[in-house]
């Protein structure tokens, strides 16, 4: 296929291939993947909001695009870049392609990249800005228009609900109100098969109205972005603490740890695939974990939050987890709910659980 298109880096650098999806170009952070499937998964994860992501398993689009196995309703990503595009998928519940999706939704796609040559970069250097255009575009114009693009910071207010709305389920035992910051389906659904009925509210929703639903328990979900663009979900975790448990996932995790007073910092290049080692410290176990996030909670930030780290990243020492006993709360930066898999840590939706019946005991006395 004809070399069309190209990515080029805020440093100049630049990565030709052939263009699919949507004929756009695109400025934004560039990001890579380890996973080796869920591709769909990841291109409908609102954590990807104004991204370009990188694949870094070279064969994509094998199996298709299917109906039932979106995390949102929407695609997120603002580019896709792989090293081989599959456009003739093997699946009998495929219904399109990756090509077809992309260019319904109106994201651009690169193919033909030499992946493995960028991800070295991405891990080398870290992430950074890039455009994707067309192969003719002079570079300076590239850079300029780089510089020229601001950084969004309204990512969350972006990708939350407008209103609330309701997922029930059979034979429910507890009732649990989750804050939308960019909110996964598969968190719903395991709530769900926790015996859970939940009400999903937008992200901004403060803790008077939350209280108001009158919840067992209130989830704080993943999202895209910095934890610090979005100060409304802090104050109302803050209104929150000690009332109800509370529970946060990714981005939840680094907003809970604001809300106690400690500090988030941006990492070199992130974490995101499917592959990523965590201990739990007070059992020794080595769980294999999901993840896709930019920030970390600053371990030295914790002194006086009342917050303990209960999880740890085997490979860089990051902080995976956090507790706090008296305010009722726990978080994990991966993702329990893991779709795609692994699904080590599903676990964690049965001790949430498990807090809110010793909370409720704890008020009948």
């Amino acid at each position: 296929m004809a070399i069309d298109r190209k990515l080029v880096l805020e440093d100049g650098s630049e990565y030709y291939g052939t263009g699919f999806g949507a004929e756009k170009d695109a400025v934004c952070e560039v990001v890579f993947n380890t996973s080796v499937s869920g591709y769909q998964e990841i291109l409908s994860d609102p954590s990807y909001t104004d991204q370009a992501v990188v694949m870094s398993y070279p064969l994509i689009g094998n199996y298709g695009i299917t109906d039932e196995d979106f995390e949102s309703r929407r695609i997120s990503p603002s580019a896709l870049i792989v090293r081989d595009l599959n456009d003739s998928p093997s699946n009998f519940r495929s219904v399109r392609t990756v090509a077809e999706l992309l260019e319904d939704s109106g994201i651009p796609g690169l193919s033909g990249v030499d992946t493995r040559g960028l991800v070295r970069s991405i891990r080398e250097k870290g992430s950074r800005r890039g455009f994707l255009t067309d192969a003719g575009t002079d570079t300076k114009e590239a850079l300029a228009r780089i510089r020229e693009t601001p950084v969004p910071h309204d990512a969350v207010k972006r990708c939350s609900c407008r209103r609330k709305w309701y997922s029930r389920t059979s034979n429910p035992r507890f009732h649990v109100v989750v804050i939308d910051c960019g909110l996964k389906l598969n968190i719903i659904r395991m709530l769900n098969q926790n015996r859970c009925n939940v009400t999903v509210v937008p992200y901004d929703t403060d803790s008077r109205e939350i209280l108001a639903l009158l919840p067992d328990g209130v989830l704080v979900s993943n999202g895209p972005g910095d934890p610090e663009d979005v100060p409304e979900v802090i104050r109302t975790l803050q209104g929150l603490a000690g009332k109800v448990p509370l529970f946060g996932i990714c981005l939840g995790h680094q907003l809970l740890a604001l809300s106690c007073g400690a500090a988030t910092y941006k990492l070199k290049f992130g974490h995101r695939g499917g592959n990523h080692p965590v201990r739990e410290l007070r059992t020794g176990r080595i769980r294999i974990t999901s993840q896709n996030h930019s920030y970390a909670v600053k371990e030295e930030s914790l002194a006086g939050t009342g917050l303990t780290v209960s999880h740890t990243n085997v490979l860089d020492g990051t902080v995976e987890g956090l507790v706090c006993a008296e305010r009722m709360l726990f978080s994990v930066q991966f993702h329990p709910e893991s779709a795609p898999g692994p699904q080590d840590s599903t676990e964690l939706f049965s001790r949430f659980t498990e807090l809110m019946i010793k909370a409720k005991k704890d008020r009948e006395g």
